[in-house]
């Protein structure tokens, strides 16, 4: 049995709001509970709770009594016409109530009788939920206590705007640390990202007794490029050596711009030595192919050192020395070829 509610008219802006909350099913935090413990207090209520009601459900935010509400189709939910009334909604005995009283949570377990609820909202007019009270017993509510209930409402209402608040602010600081972390011209990494993201990955490697294995690629002829057609030129073949480069990778790899030419390539979990070989020569291959930058045919293939952890070292310093060490040996070797620590 669904009761008669009419949407409002706003309801899609109304989900909106709805879905900027982190986790409406089981959302709550240490400050809402405690406001809806004192609110069961207050009003000697063997439930209160802050009820959350989505497209298609009403959902738990936070609840404290000695009944377990659990989340329910909004067809059947009361807290529904809270939300959709934007108003105190106040059933003193859904037992007589023409709709509620063949409710199954009414005629059976848990045998409500009555309910008060105020809309939550996190934007103006947009009701996201309801802060709402059931008793298992008859009640009417006085003035004063309705007065009293509008208020934890609006208490209830500030504590999610805080909260989503804070997610936007966390959210913006991840981006601006990524955006610290990468290189504009290839998107990838840069040399910020070895600290705080690398030494993790490594660290988490190792203790899962995983391999780790490591690429240092230096693009021969690219400062010629340079010298010869202009920084504009070697941007450009920067830009397709990055897209080169991603194409050979898998997803869980990081790649890493060290510097000018110069790219690092973290590889976690190889399946073996002969993994980094198939790797490097897959990047071999794809540099041996020319670069065309404004209609000019130009060279930069790829010098590859490689190591693997923990065999060559257990820690970033000392991989990058056995992975630079060994770009060093595939230079003096001739170059267009790779060398494995």
């Amino acid at each position: 049995m669904a009761l008669a509610v009419q949407l409002p008219h706003n309801e899609a802006e109304r989900l909106l709001s709805v879905r900027s909350l982190i986790a409406p099913d089981g959302f709550s935090t240490p400050e809402l509970t405690s406001l809806v413990q004192l609110a069961k207090d207050v009003f000697d209520s063997p439930v209160a709770a802050a009820n959350i009601v989505d497209e298609d459900w009403q959902r738990v935010a936070c609840q404290v009594g000695s009944i377990e509400i659990s989340a329910c189709s909004r067809e059947v939910s009361i807290c529904s016409r809270v939300v959709f009334a934007n108003e105190v909604v106040l059933i003193p005995d859904m037992a007589r109530h023409p709709e509620l009283r063949d409710m199954p949570y009414v005629t059976g377990e848990p045998h409500f009788r009555s309910y008060a609820g105020a809309p939550i909202s996190i934007d103006p007019d947009m009701p996201v939920g309801a802060f709402c009270l059931i008793d298992t017993k008859p009640r009417d509510f006085s003035d004063a206590e309705i007065r009293n209930l509008r208020q934890f409402a609006d208490v209830a209402s500030g504590l999610l705007r805080l909260q989503k608040a804070k997610f936007l602010m966390e959210f913006a600081e991840q981006k601006l640390k990524l955006a610290a972390m990468t290189d504009p011209l290839t998107g990838f990494y840069n040399r910020s990202a070895l600290v705080s993201l690398i030494d993790v990955m490594l660290a988490n490697a190792l203790s899962s007794q995983q391999g780790f294995g490591v690429l240092y690629l230096d693009m021969d002829g690219f400062k010629q490029i340079n010298d010869k057609l202009g920084h504009h030129a070697g941007d450009q073949v920067l830009t397709y050596a990055a897209k080169r480069i991603s194409e050979c990778v898998r997803a869980q790899d990081v790649v890493v711009r060290m510097g000018g030419d110069e790219f690092a390539i973290f590889v976690p979990d190889p399946p073996d030595v002969a993994a980094l070989s198939e790797l490097s020569e897959g990047l071999l291959k794809e540099f041996r192919r020319p670069f065309v930058v404004d209609d000019k045919i130009v060279s930069a293939r790829l010098s590859i050192g490689a190591a693997l952890a923990p065999d060559a070292g257990s820690e970033r310093l000392g991989l990058l020395k056995a992975v630079d060490e060994a770009l060093y040996q595939a230079k003096e070797a001739g170059r267009d070829r790779f060398v494995l620590r």
